[in-house]
Parts: C-alpha cells; structure tokens; sequence
C-alpha cells in the first residue's frame, strides 16, 4: 500500500470515528433531557419508543460489530423480534445495554487498518467492503437517533436544551 493511500486510508478510519461519536453525543444529549418513563412512552401503536430504538440500535451495534472482520454481522444469536420489546425495568438497564452496543463497535472500529477498508465482510451472507459497511452503519444508526431526538425533544417540551444552534440565533 502507498504511503498515500495509508493517509487516505487512516484519514477515513479517523473521520469514521468521529462520525461515530457525532451520532452518539447528539443521542446521548437527547436521551439526557428525559426520564426513565418518557424513555419508555410509545408514541402510537406503530412506533417505538426510545429505549426500544435505543435497544435495537445497541443489538446491531454488538451484531455488525462483533468479530467484524471475519463474521456474518448478522449473528446467530440476534433475535430481531425481540429486539422490539420493550423489558426495561429500569434505565441502568437500557443504559448498560446501549453502553454495550457501542462499545462494541468502538474497540471493533480501533482495530480497523487503512488496508482492511477494501476487503469484504458480510452481512446476511451477503458481501460488502468494510468501507460501504462503515458508511451503511452511520445511515442507520442517524437514522435511528433522529427518531431518538425528535421523540426525547417532544417529551421534553418546554424543558428541552437545543442539541444544535438555537433558532433566530444562526447569526
């Protein structure tokens, strides 16, 4: 490998990463705003709600990111149907499991070189280089945190701490 293309390389890595964290600050802020039953509202019969996003976010994370290289990101163990139901009994519990999904992916993501970007991975049996995996995981995690930060931005109302520049103050 080129010296330039291990730059480029690290330089993706890098800016993966601080992606990454991006989403998971912007989550984070959030989910701050409000309190263990607002966690736990569902917002029509046909939505989630936040602990529930939260749980299915952490159970991809651990999925995907787990063994990363030289797995199926779709594991065995993972049981999407129960991912989507909700047995929270308390927020140390949605916490250490949301925690948990990240953590997963953080020290999987540290261990990436420049070199394994263009090799394949695959997910439900299919292939995909771990580049095009990275930037699929940051869609769908965003996804899943913007409907994070709606719902905990609804929830709290008049309490709610922008996550971003306040409105009319752009300037």
């Amino acid at each position: 490998m080129s010296d330039i293309h291990e730059e480029l390389g690290r330089s993706v890595l890098q800016s993966a990463e601080e992606m990454f964290r991006a989403q998971k600050r912007l989550a984070d802020s959030a989910i701050r705003q409000i309190n263990f039953e607002q966690m736990k509202h569902v917002p029509d019969p046909e939505s989630n709600c936040v602990a529930v996003i939260m749980k299915h976010l952490s159970n991809a994370m651990r999925s995907r990111w787990t063994d990363f290289l030289t797995t199926d990101g779709e594991k065995p163990w993972r049981d999407r149907d129960e991912e989507f139901t909700d047995h929270y009994l308390s927020r140390d519990d949605v916490d250490r499991d949301w925690e948990a999904g990240w953590d997963t992916l953080f020290k999987s993501l540290a261990k990436l070189r420049p070199v394994d970007l263009t090799a394949n991975v695959t997910i439900r049996d299919e292939p995909e280089t771990v580049i095009g995996t990275i930037h699929r995981q940051l869609a769908h995690y965003g996804y899943h945190i913007g409907q994070i930060v709606v719902q905990c931005r609804t929830l709290a109302g008049d309490n709610w701490s922008t996550l971003t520049v306040p409105r009319s103050k752009a300037k």
